[in-house]
């Protein structure tokens, strides 16, 4: 695995997904006896995504277009 010049690394895809990592998830390294560890941080319940569960509950039933030209001047 090769380190970028900004000190990026791509975590395998297994080690993700065994791991439940996500884009939004937090991750921290512990330096212990020369080695690294990746530890996935605990988020407190409830934060990790906090609007999920309103996605799906909208009631009106507008198209893309309509939404925009609620949200755009007219001239």
């Amino acid at each position: 695995m090769r380190v970028t010049t900004k000190g990026q690394v791509t975590i395998p895809q297994n080690i993700r997904k065994k791991m439940g990592i996500t884009p939004t998830s937090e991750i921290e390294f512990i330096e212990e006896n020369g080695r690294v560890y990746l530890l996935k941080k605990e988020t407190a319940k409830g934060t990790e995504n906090r609007f999920k569960k309103l996605r799906g509950i909208a009631t009106i039933k507008m198209s893309t277009d309509e939404i925009m030209a609620l949200t755009r001047k007219k001239e």
